[in-house]
């Protein structure tokens, strides 16, 4: 299989949100991983409702612990892309790699402090013209985010 992007989730929260997740990984032929703890088990009826009948495509890879996750894929650092409110950088900044690690936090909390101080320099946020809004939504967040990592994939 060639590299492909991956879409991460740090204990979600709400199974609607990853199911539609799941739905945007399958759509852009994207890796689903989720770190426990869960909101809410794999069987939640939220959750294969928001994911369709696309839920059985996803390619989903599941880990006890943020820990776990990086002991077995050990990523490079520069291919850990982590997004906050409050990252420095545009996510419009960086250029993407093919196996990039997209990494998002639980809806109410966000990543845990111990991960984002551990790659601070690779936390980034999309830009919110209204003072209004405190946060966009989990799947529409990493909906943005796909589409932009991707971005070189539809312009060749």
């Amino acid at each position: 299989m060639s590299a492909c992007a991956s879409i991460v989730l740090v204990h979600p929260e709400i199974p609607h949100n990853t199911g539609a997740v799941g739905r945007t990984c399958v759509a852009l032929d994207m890796e689903l991983v989720l770190i426990r703890p869960y909101g809410f088990t794999l069987s939640d009826k939220q959750l294969k409702r928001a994911g369709l009948d696309y839920w059985e495509h996803v390619r989903l890879a599941e880990y006890a612990s943020w820990e776990d996750f990086l002991a077995e894929r050990a990523p490079r650092s520069d291919r850990l892309f982590l997004f906050e409110e409050f990252g420095e950088a545009s996510f419009y900044a960086p250029d993407y790699p093919d196996d990039a690690y997209l990494v998002f936090g639980s809806e109410t909390k966000g990543l845990p402090q111990a991960i984002v101080e551990a790659h601070r320099e690779r936390v980034f946020h999309l830009p919110m013209v209204s003072d209004k809004v405190r946060s966009l939504n989990l799947s529409n967040t990493v909906t943005a985010v796909a589409y932009q990592a991707l971005r070189g994939r539809f312009t060749r």
